[in-house]
């Protein structure tokens, strides 16, 4: 159903996600209706169709339909205060959209939330930062910190300073880019419990691609569910 759901304006995608079944949550649909995507695609006369786009450096800004299916798996740990990190942020559109569901509108709670966007391309963070700045509630959410982008190896995951447990780990883990297997480190900074959503390389050596969700429960004990075939560029080192 996903070529039915392009539309005319960022109301109209979104309500034709929700209607086709590609969102299936009132929050998530709601999340993405408050991030503009125009304000994240190079081409402004294709920001509203469900398909990706290239924008630059071997990257794409994904399909819609791909980043509502990784918010809806992620949505049980997407609350107020959750920490969350989306690596390959590449335009910054997904993680403006997490951000909503962290940190919904209203007035501010004592909960420390915080969502980071982690780039390998210094130019794909930078690009993030201008694009989310588009909106005055995104240059808000980055203005004291609650949501930041950066800089570093995606496969490493991205370790604070903590202060606490409440600055420790992340909630939740979304990847934007194939790894070519579940990073240790990556599964070490989940929460107890977290959830990460990740694609990954299957190991046949045909270079096919599948979605991984994978749980880390209360107890710390982490269990995987192949979800479905996919096809992502590779999560890897910045260009030398």
């Amino acid at each position: 159903m996903a070529w039915r759901s392009s539309g005319h304006s960022n109301a109209e995608l979104i309500e034709n996600l929700f209607k086709n079944g590609l969102i299936t949550t009132e929050r998530v649909r709601d999340a993405f209706k408050k991030v503009d995507r125009a304000h994240y695609t190079p081409h402004q006369y294709a920001a509203y169709e469900d398909s990706p786009q290239s924008i630059g450096h071997s990257a794409t800004i994904s399909a819609p339909h791909m980043h509502a299916s990784a918010t809806e798996s992620l949505l049980p740990f997407l609350r107020p205060g959750s920490r969350v990190l989306d690596i390959g942020s590449g335009s910054g559109y997904l993680t403006a959209v997490l951000a909503e569901l962290v940190f919904p509108a209203g007035p501010r709670t004592e909960d420390a939330g915080r969502v980071v966007g982690l780039e390998h391309i210094r130019e794909l963070k930078e690009l993030g930062e201008i694009n989310m700045a588009k909106s005055e509630r995104g240059e808000d959410l980055m203005s004291d910190g609650r949501v930041e982008f950066v800089v570093g190896d995606g496969r490493k995951g991205w370790v604070e300073e903590a202060k606490g447990e409440k600055d420790a780990g992340w909630d939740a883990i979304h990847v934007g880019a194939a790894a070519k297997e579940a990073h240790k480190a990556l599964i070490d900074q989940l929460r107890s419990p977290g959830r990460m959503f990740i694609p990954i390389e299957d190991k046949d050596g045909f270079g096919d691609q599948y979605i991984w969700v994978i749980d880390k429960d209360e107890k710390g004990e982490v269990k995987y569910k192949r979800e479905y075939a996919v096809r992502y560029v590779p999560l890897c080192d910045a260009p030398k």
